[in-house]
Order: structure tokens, then C-alpha cells, then sequence
């Protein structure tokens, strides 16, 4: 294989398909990417057997047709360095060598057999799929991954991934770590199968991650397909494919408050402003902000043994007036906020200090937080 590409693009492609190469493996050939020439296209493939991608490089030169396994993070850094506009990659598989040539550098890398390189499925649009905007979709993934467990998995349910429904036409992006849940909406296309017939399965965080850095044109159509133990997502430069996570997602419809005592609109921005200024004397030993809502107004309170103490006082003119005293971890709220900013209203709903609190913005986004305990 022998290919002339431009370094901008041959470097974005290879950073995008390094997220889905293996950080420790017993098999060392996952540690490289595999590269395919031919036409005026170049496809590199990388996985770690739980997650991989197909990404398409475009309007290369070819001069000579075929594959080579390339060590993703050397050539990532060559191409990071260098300073010329082209580079060319001459593999030579009788020798097990890749020669990378830049116009003031020339570099003998390693390389691997291509034939031992696992496959990345490609997508099969024979089968049931349904269809997203990437602007949609990239907006629902914003709203939902934060939620998603990073730590150990729960015992009883798996939640360390993001839940993705799809029925009736739409698509529902859920994530919880059991102490908070994110929940979103937005239309899909069905082809393929039974619109009627809805589809659950569990995406893990990793593949979510891949798919959200590939979504870069807001009107493109992202093509999802979810079959019983993996899934494919196609754009229009790459594949990715991904097992799904094992195991039960916990049944959050029935953690959604029915009614709330309390509920108000307020504004995104006033309201995250002051959570950010109360939250500055919160510290680990003490993260929590106490909020009392009263007449028109939430005052807001923290404190820590080190880090002195805070009060900021909010405004909310349609407030009911009912006095409520709630806490709350100020990340949970926060990373909410990111979230969602640019909106420029959200509605909360609330009973007492023992009940979840939800945040809404319009009809298809939710978010529940647990509130924190009386302190000792």
C-alpha cells in the first residue's frame, strides 16, 4: 500500500478512530489501527473487540492499492509535529515495515499482518434501522451521557451506559447513575421493519463518546441500527459498531414523579449563575447547596470546615410562594445546566426535601436529581 494524503485530514481521521483502539489488550495488533487503500479512498479501522470503526478518509492519492497495520500513536504524533501539508505512507508487508515520508522527515515504523486485524462490521441496511439528524442527535447525547454511572457497576441494575429506545417514531436516549436520571426525545425514521415495535437496548459510554465525535453536520441522517447483542451507527464518513451493555436497566419510568407540590418556570442562565456562586464554599467533605424557596425567592446556602461559606439569594417572580427547604449536590446540578445551556427557560418541579425534584425543558427533555439528606 502507498498513499499520499493531505496531514489535516489523515490526522483527524487517525485521533477519531484512536478512541476505539484497545488501551490494554493480551492481543498486541489491537493496539495498531489497519488502513486500506484503494480508488481514491483510504479506510482505517480500529476496535478493542467491545467497540470499532470504519472511517472513510476521501480524495487521497493511491499508488498502490492494499492494506497495511499502522502504530496508531506514533503516526498520530508524527502528524501532529509535522509541519508540511502531505505526507505519504508506503507499507511494505514482506518486511513488516511502514515507511512514513514528510517532505523534511522520513520514519520507519513497525507494522503487523493486516490478515490478523479482527473486522469492523459494516452496516447492513438490509435489516430494521431507523434514522436521526446529527444535530438532533448530538443534542440528545449531550443531554443524557454526563447522567451515565463511571464508576463500578451497580449490583442490581447496568447502568454504565447510555438506554436507547426507539418507537412510534421517535428515539429515547435515557441515563442514570441511580442519583440522578436524564431522559430525551426526538424523531427517527423507521425503515425496515414494524414502526410499532419498540427496540431497548443498552449502548455502552464508550461507543457513545465515538459517535458524538463523529457528528459534526447538523443536517446529515445517522443511520442506527440495534439488533439483540450489538449495534451499528453509519454517518457518512464512518461505522461504528459496538457490543451492548449485559444486563437490566432499571425500570425509570417508575421513578418519575407523578405530581409535584411545587412548579415553576425559571431562567437557565440567572438560576445556574447563582448555583456556581453558592457552590464556591461547598469542598469534598460538605458538597451540597441547601435551597429554601420562599414567597419569590430561593436563597441559597453552603459551607465548608476549610473553604468559609456562601449565601446567594434568586429571584423567581412566578414562583407559587409555598416554602420548601431542599439540598442538592451542586455538580448534579451543574452538569445539568451545561447541559442545556442556551435554553433560555426550564421548569422544576418539587414536593419536599425527601423527594426527587425533575427539571424540565419543553416536552422531550427531563431531568430527576435526588436530593441530599439533612445534614449531621
Amino acid at each position: 500500500m502507498k498513499v499520499t494524503c493531505q496531514i489535516d485530514g489523515l490526522l483527524a481521521a487517525c485521533q477519531i478512530a484512536q478512541m476505539a483502539v484497545a488501551a490494554r489488550s493480551t492481543k498486541p495488533i489491537l493496539s495498531n489501527i489497519k488502513a486500506t487503500a484503494h480508488d481514491d479512498a483510504l479506510v482505517i479501522m480500529a476496535t478493542d473487540l467491545e467497540v470499532g470503526i470504519r472511517y472513510e478518509l476521501r480524495g487521497i492519492k493511491v499508488s498502490r492499492g492494499g492494506s497495511a497495520v499502522l502504530p496508531v500513536g506514533k503516526l498520530v504524533n508524527i502528524l501532529r509535529e509535522a509541519t508540511d501539508l502531505e505526507v505519504t505512507i508506503d507499507a511494505n508487508p514482506s518486511d513488516e515495515t511502514t515507511r512514513v515520508t514528510l517532505r523534511g522527515g522520513k520514519y520507519n515504523l513497525p507494522s503487523g499482518d493486516p490478515a490478523e486485524f479482527p473486522d469492523v462490521p459494516t452496516f447492513d441496511q438490509a435489516g430494521k434501522y431507523h434514522e436521526i439528524s446529527a444535530g438532533v442527535l448530538r443534542a440528545m447525547i449531550k443531554r443524557t451521557q454526563f447522567a451515565a454511572n463511571r464508576k463500578d457497576n451497580n449490583p442490581r441494575f447496568s447502568v454504565n451506559g447510555v438506554l436507547w429506545e426507539a418507537e412510534h417514531g421517535k428515539a429515547r436516549l435515557v441515563a442514570t447513575d441511580t442519583k440522578r436520571l436524564a431522559l430525551t426525545e426526538g424523531p427517527a425514521e423507521v425503515h425496515g421493519g414494524d414502526e410499532a415495535k419498540p427496540q431497548s437496548h443498552l449502548v455502552p459510554l464508550k461507543a457513545i463518546a465515538l459517535l458524538e465525535r463523529n457528528l459534526t453536520d447538523d443536517g446529515e441522517r445517522i443511520r442506527v441500527s440495534l439488533k439483540t447483542n450489538d449495534a451499528l451507527f453509519q454517518t457518512e464518513r464512518a461505522t461504528i459498531w459496538t457490543r451492548l451493555v449485559e444486563g437490566r436497566f432499571p425500570p425509570y419510568q417508575q421513578f418519575i414523579p407523578k405530581k409535584a407540590g411545587v412548579k415553576f418556570p425559571f431562567a437557565v442562565s440567572d438560576f445556574f449563575a447563582k448555583v456556581r456562586q453558592a457552590a464556591i464554599t461547598s469542598d469534598d467533605e460538605n458538597k451540597r447547596v441547601d435551597f429554601h424557596f420562599s414567597g419569590n425567592t430561593v436563597t441559597m446556602k453552603a459551607h465548608g470546615a476549610e473553604t468559609g461559606s456562601s449565601e446567594v439569594e434568586l429571584e423567581l417572580p412566578e414562583y407559587p410562594g409555598d416554602d420548601v427547604d431542599i439540598a442538592f449536590d451542586p455538580v448534579f446540578l451543574t452538569d445539568m445546566f451545561r447541559a442545556i445551556e442556551g435554553e433560555p427557560s426550564a421548569v422544576m418541579e418539587m414536593t419536599d426535601k425527601t423527594k426527587p425534584a425533575v427539571f424540565r425543558v419543553g416536552e422531550h427533555y427531563l431531568y430527576l436529581v435526588m436530593p441530599m439528606g439533612d445534614r449531621e
